[in-house]
């Protein structure tokens, strides 16, 4: 486990399904309906009554967020935000991807949300470069936590190495 400067922003190897946080954000599609990666593990193990649900919501813009309660998972919420898609970064996908992270982070002060976790948004296969979305995924939730009390400790959690080394290095860098 690797803590940022503050303490605010731990680095985590592992399931983001199985992270006991007050909400998990969901790398989702537009449709919220389901679909592969981390977007799929979660509805599986949230069970059908989140899909019943997010049926409700009628989609989500790129960048923006939705939050649904989280059934059969620890958490108590489910933050959906879709990414972008990765077209060679000049379609405006930096300000889209930071826009994810930085509505997630409202949903969950806004649901008074003190624990957070997410996943590395857009870099499975929406295809975004994982050594540019990390440090700006990095730099847009610090400067969150800059202004804000809630999340108190936000999570990245990595599914695998490649990912988790990123984000070691760019934190031990910031300490």
């Amino acid at each position: 486990m690797v803590k940022d400067i503050e303490g605010r922003i731990v680095l985590l190897q592992g399931d983001i399904t199985r992270c006991e946080v007050d909400a998990i954000v969901n790398a989702a599609n537009t449709t919220l309906l389901g679909g592969g990666g981390v977007d799929g593990a979660i509805h599986r193990a949230a069970g059908p009554e989140l899909l019943k649900e997010c049926r409700t919501l009628k989609g989500c813009s790129t960048g923006e967020a939705k939050i649904t309660r989280g059934y059969k998972l620890p958490a108590s919420y489910v933050i959906h935000t879709p990414g972008p898609i990765w077209r060679g970064g000049n379609q405006g996908e930096p300000e889209l991807l930071a826009s994810c992270y930085r509505n997630s982070l409202r949903l969950a002060e806004a649901h008074d949300c003190k624990t957070l976790a997410f996943p590395s948004i857009s870099c499975g296969v929406y295809g975004y470069p994982p050594e540019k979305a990390c440090p700006l995924a990095l730099e847009t939730i610090r400067e969150f936590l800059q202004n804000h009390d809630l999340p108190e400790k936000v999570y990245l959690v990595c599914f695998g190495e490649t990912l988790y080394s990123i984000y070691k290095k760019l934190l031990q860098e910031l300490s």
